[in-house]
């Protein structure tokens, strides 16, 4: 079977499962031009959950196989990459040794992550696992990133933090940094992971709210405040329409 687990094996595999009618579908969902598409980044249309499941049966592809797949012109191939990542890293079977060959890899080629399912798909596995039990300085570096999509892994990654060891502090802190991005999709990822900590730690929800809901983006303040009353989005929402 390790002979099957290449780079070129995946993609032949995955391409034979694209279609018209789901490259339509993928257009309606991330926004391009199906007639007119970059030819160093494109959709094929591939349904995502065969790129899942083909992604857990190529789950222990090798490191340097996984990088070919990243440097795919093929969306669907690089969304593999991330999968074969992502479910690579949350099975028990994932030694210390893979897990820090994989962190490697997202961090170094990170240039090949452009889009939020690709970020999605491995920060929070990958690269919050990794940094579980070690210093998060990274975090803040790529938060403070010129590229949106390493300032979007900087916040999803915590979600092993808020999820797994109960940690809310550097989702906080981080969002402090991204608070006033530009980039909707980081708002969108942040606000995410300010709702999904307020389930753990609600006071510190609240408290970043009262600081920042009068003036950071309406999409940010929507996507945190989901979880709470009424009453409370209601209160949030006033403060940012004064």
């Amino acid at each position: 079977m390790a002979n099957e687990l290449t780079a070129k094996r995946f993609e032949e595999r995955l391409t034979a499962l694209s279609s018209d009618a789901e490259l339509r579908k993928h257009q309606r969902y991330f926004r391009f031009d199906p007639d007119d598409q970059p030819p160093d980044d494109y959709f094929i249309g591939v349904r995502m959950g065969d790129v899942f499941k083909l992604g857990k049966e190529f789950a222990d592809m090798p490191v340097n196989e996984i990088e070919h797949l990243m440097e795919s012109p093929i969306h669907e191939v690089r969304a593999g990459a991330m999968s074969i990542m992502g479910q690579c890293a949350k099975g028990k079977k994932c030694s210390p040794e893979r897990l820090t060959d994989l962190y490697q890899l997202y961090i170094r080629r990170h240039d090949r992550i452009n889009n939020w399912d690709l970020v999605d798909l491995a920060a929070y596995y990958v690269v919050g696992k990794y940094l579980a039990d070690k210093p998060r300085d990274i975090l803040y570096e790529l938060a403070r990133s010129k590229d949106l999509w390493q300032r979007r892994t900087a916040i999803v990654a915590t979600a092993h933090f808020i999820l797994k060891l109960k940690q809310t502090e550097d989702t906080f802190r981080i969002a402090d940094v991204l608070v006033h991005d530009p980039a909707d999709l980081v708002n969108k990822g942040t606000g995410w992971m300010l709702r999904t900590a307020g389930d753990v730690d609600r006071p510190g929800l609240l408290r970043f709210l009262d600081k920042y809901a009068a003036t950071i983006p309406r999409v940010l303040l929507r996507y945190s405040i989901e979880k709470l009353s009424k009453d409370r989005r209601e209160h949030y929402l006033a403060m940012k329409d004064l």
